[in-house]
């Protein structure tokens, strides 16, 4: 009899013990996945539901986190709407106000006036820009250029009617197929974005398809590096709305390039824009 119970109890202690290690690798399992998609809520992936399944405590979980994935859906796309609203609204007045200020006698008024209306005219610009990314509607014009001519007229977009430390240095070029247009608006956002934040000089490498972005500056915050740009968020000097930076961002996701942030070896910020998989082999001489 003590041999059949001392049998029965370790039969039972194993089957308890397997079975509490099946339950808690199948509730760690679901918990781990919950994680990961809160994680990757939190990373902007407001798309992101998980599996409602069953009542237990991690059930109820589930439900909480996918309703504030809802609830935080709802919240960001009704502000992007009033946003994009607002600039439409203002569009129309803010070109009579250009027009306007045209109009003016020259003199200190007028420069005043036309640097302020330029400016509320950019910012505008920029606002409707990063709704029509927000949208998911925009599509490549591709073209095949060299990475170096695109990182030249960037340069020269970013610094014109300026004297400014800003310079092109190409280790190696490459021939990409991309959209020219969306590349220099890029390149442009970072030159203008380490011109304003950073401090001269300012080089532009092209090393074959990645161009980086480099400044002598504070370098970028700790936040921007770790989880890349926020629109209307100041930076690390309390100047700019995050909207440059958004809007490369925004503008590489289109040109399915990689962009990231970092900070250079001297300390500055370094912004890279990765064209790797868009390289091509040179056209054919006609």
């Amino acid at each position: 009899m003590d041999q059949a119970l001392w049998q029965a109890g370790a039969f039972g202690t194993a089957v308890a013990t397997l079975g509490g290690l099946a339950l808690a690798t199948r509730l760690g399992r679901r918990l781990r996945h919950s994680a990961t998609s809160a994680t990757r809520i939190a990373d902007g992936d407001l798309d992101v539901r998980l599996p409602e399944n069953g009542d237990d405590e991690i059930a109820q979980l589930t439900w909480a986190v996918n309703t504030m994935a809802d609830a935080l859906a709802a919240r960001l796309e009704a502000e992007r709407e009033v946003t994009a609203n607002i600039a439409h609204e203002l569009r129309t007045p803010v070109a009579g106000l250009v027009a306007a200020a045209g109009l003016l006698p020259s003199g200190k008024p007028e420069d005043m006036v036309k640097e302020r209306a330029g400016r509320v005219r950019d910012l505008m610009e920029d606002v409707l820009e990063v709704a029509r990314l927000d949208d998911g509607t925009e599509q490549a014009d591709i073209h095949t250029v060299q990475a170096g001519t695109l990182a030249q007229r960037a340069v020269r977009a970013a610094t014109a009617d300026r004297t400014v430390d800003v310079s092109v240095r190409t280790i190696a070029d490459a021939w990409v197929e991309t959209d020219p247009r969306r590349v220099e608006r890029v390149l442009t956002n970072l030159v203008t974005n380490a011109l304003r934040h950073g401090q001269e000089p300012v080089v532009v490498e092209v090393d074959g398809a990645r161009i980086a972005v480099s400044d002598h500056g504070p370098g970028f915050p700790d936040d921007l590096v770790a989880h890349g740009p926020q629109r209307f968020r100041t930076g690390a000097q309390g100047k700019g709305l995050g909207l440059g930076l958004t809007i490369a961002v925004g503008q590489a996701q289109v040109l399915g390039a990689h962009l990231t942030f970092t900070r250079a070896t001297d300390g500055g910020a370094r912004a890279v824009l990765d064209l790797t998989s868009a390289v091509r082999q040179p056209p054919e001489s006609p």
